[in-house]
């Protein structure tokens, strides 16, 4: 199994790294949007009820998707997309994330909530589109592709560090009603391999993208916690979602770790406050 994994992450992340770097911003907007649909596929199992309603619910991302993109001016006609409106969705996104450890922390007495497939329908507008337009503005403030590769490595960081520290050495269970095998233990190793991550980051950052000010990388520093606290947030809502429809994984389509859902979730909750710190960074140089 793990040997799968590994293999499998392997592929994933040669033939990201690569499309990041080489595709042109609005091709690279393209590439994720086409990752979106495929993660709100999933989501739409979590629906339950009819499944003939999830090709409706397709059509409605796409939608709203395609008109975020005309209203910020993702196209290959505009240089660099609107950036008070890009603030907007990425707020309304980490709002929306913030709200969902209220909610969280009220299962499993709000269950009967999430046997509502509107509800559902709207939380997987708010979790996936904000993402979605995130990971293409870090693309656009930075057509090298280092930024976006420096969020889903920070990610992925939380993500290692959390499954072999858990591994090796869980004992008290995170959410016992949510995803029993999450251990605290996991949460700390998930947060310093992350924070290990992230200071090398700080540095990459200050030596060759731009030299840092005390107060930027004292943003940066409490970005690296805020991130880890999101992708546990964003990694505990699939999960309950899942509990509550009764399914393992989202899907299927990466062999040894479920569905594409399963592993974008956490990126996902920890882009909007990602792209936001790096806004504010780059705020002089990031274009009209």
């Amino acid at each position: 199994m793990l040997k799968q994994r590994v293999i499998t992450a392997l592929v994933l992340i040669t033939a990201f790294g690569a499309a990041t770097i080489a595709l042109p911003p609005f091709w690279f907007a393209l590439l994720i949007s086409a990752v979106i649909l495929a993660a709100g596929r999933e989501w739409s199992g979590l629906l339950g009820g009819d499944s003939s309603a999830r090709p409706v619910y397709l059509m409605v991302i796409f939608v709203v998707g395609f008109t975020l993109f005309l209203w910020l001016g993702i196209s290959p006609l505009r240089d660099f997309p609107e950036q008070a409106g890009t603030a907007i969705v990425l707020g309304l996104g980490l709002a929306f994330w913030l709200s969902v450890f209220f909610l969280l922390l009220g299962y499993p007495d709000n269950r009967k909530r999430w046997d509502s497939a509107r509800i559902i329908a709207v939380m997987g507008l708010f979790a996936l589109l904000p993402g979605l337009i995130g990971i293409v503005y870090l693309k656009y403030l930075d057509p090298t592709g280092h930024l976006v590769l420096a969020l889903v490595i920070l990610v992925a960081a939380v993500d290692i560090g959390a499954y072999f520290a858990g591994r090796r050495f869980g004992r008290r269970q995170l959410a016992p009603e949510i995803s029993p095998k999450k251990t605290w233990e996991g949460v700390w190793g998930g947060s310093a391999l992350s924070i290990a991550v992230a200071v090398a980051f700080v540095w990459m950052m200050h030596r060759w993208l731009r030299p840092l000010a005390g107060l930027e990388i004292l943003l940066l520093a409490a970005l690296a916690p805020a991130l880890v606290a999101l992708c546990v947030i964003g990694d505990l809502l699939e999960s309950m979602l899942k509990r509550n429809r009764q399914a393992k994984d989202s899907g299927s389509l990466l062999p040894g770790h479920g569905g594409l859902l399963d592993r974008v979730d956490s990126l996902l909750a920890a882009t909007p406050a990602f792209v936001l710190g790096m806004m504010f960074l780059f705020d002089e140089s990031a274009g009209p």
